[in-house]
């Protein structure tokens, strides 16, 4: 089976069956979104700075992000001319939580979407096994709507506010429990962990953005991949609003997995950027880690793109039930060099192999240490 789709296409390697290239588009699927999944040194991430670099290079008007937890994409970034943000305790980058898009599309309320956002950020710094209580998730959207109502109303200076004017909003109210919330996101707004407690100071309007979250730090890495996500949600609606179609990488995706909040933002995240104009992409070596998720599996199960290079062999079993691959295409995500697999686009599920010469942008794009040095 051929996979070349009509019109203004990407290249995604030849057919391993009759040497004829692959082109797709993933925008004229019914999902844009998709996954590469593929173990240690099977080329999962250099695949997906292939298309990145394809985009780049072809569609001039489409805008690119990475939210990259290892740190792996910066020099390409870099060469490409594009825009690195490095997001750690210390750094002088900073996001900031706050930050809103007040133009949303009739029927979505920007003032609700925050008000779900904060509520999973504080759910998360707050912490315990039963969540916030209700009484709690009262006062936090009531002091949200507090704090953003000249903004919405079109008054003062337009400038979101900061996550200490949340905290300061909640120990003005009279329940116990909204001085409970404001002590614990206190660490985050005067405490050692106040990165994101300061108004956002970096451009973000380059062609390609890279978040570097690889220094976050155990404690404010949740915090830190939910915020991210926020940030790279309000940049797909600006960009949206500016006729421009939005590339979103998120690398070692089952991380967000591993915590409630980020992957039920993710999952919200994946289901809305369709409408405005944006394709997210996920990567990952830990397919069994991804596949113990249920917000992981449906998400799996309901993307239209995929790429899978070589599988372990517990991996394999499971994509084959949840996808409905026959016995013959595993053989090509079993035991299979670099470069080599499976991609399926919509209803096509086509054998694939992509040799890409060794020359400096290879260097540049692999994450083998040897080969990366050399091009640094």
């Amino acid at each position: 089976r051929e996979l070349r789709m009509a019109g203004p296409s990407l290249y995604y390697g030849m057919n391993a069956l009759s040497h004829n290239v692959i082109m797709a588009d993933r925008k004229k699927l019914k999902s844009a979104n998709g996954l590469y999944l593929g173990s240690t040194g099977s080329g999962k991430s250099f695949a997906a700075k292939r298309e990145l670099l394809n985009v780049f290079l072809t569609i001039p008007q489409d805008r690119s992000i990475i939210v990259d937890p290892m740190g792996e994409y910066a020099p390409l970034v870099r060469r490409l001319g594009g825009q690195v943000v490095e997001i750690a305790p210390g750094s002088p980058s900073h996001i900031n939580p706050m930050d809103i898009q007040l133009d949303l599309d009739d029927d979505e309320s920007p003032l609700s979407m925050k008000a779900d956002f904060l509520l999973s950020l504080c759910e998360l710094v707050v912490g315990g096994k039963d969540g916030l209580q209700p009484i709690e998730k009262t006062v936090i959207d009531r002091c949200v709507r507090l704090i953003y109502r000249d903004m919405a109303l079109g008054l003062g200076d337009g400038k979101p506010p900061l996550l200490q004017n949340l905290y300061e909003e909640l120990l003005k109210q009279p329940e116990p429990e909204a001085r409970d919330v404001a002590l614990a996101i206190e660490l985050f707004t005067e405490g050692s962990l106040n990165t994101f407690a300061k108004p956002t100071n970096v451009d973000t309007n380059s062609r390609i953005l890279c978040y570097d979250i690889r220094d976050l730090g155990r404690q404010l890495l949740p915090v830190g991949m939910l915020v991210v996500l926020d940030s790279v949600f309000n940049r797909i609606i600006r960009n949206r609003r500016l006729g421009r179609s939005t590339w979103v990488y998120i690398d070692e995706i089952y991380l967000l997995f591993q915590h409630e909040y980020s992957a039920n933002f993710l999952f919200t995240l994946w289901k809305r950027v369709r409408k405005y104009g944006a394709c997210c992409t996920g990567l990952t070596q830990n397919v069994d880690d991804l596949l113990q998720s249920h917000t992981a599996r449906t998400m799996l199960a309901n993307s239209e793109f995929l790429v899978m290079l070589n599988q372990a062999s517990t991996d394999r079993a499971e994509l084959a039930r949840l996808l409905n691959i026959s016995d013959n295409q595993l053989s090509y995500i079993t035991n299979v060099d670099f470069g080599r697999g499976l991609i399926k686009c919509g209803s096509a599920i086509v054998p694939f192999m992509d040799h890409f010469p060794k020359n400096n942008l290879y260097r540049l794009m692999s994450t083998k240490p040897s080969e990366a040095d050399a091009a640094v």
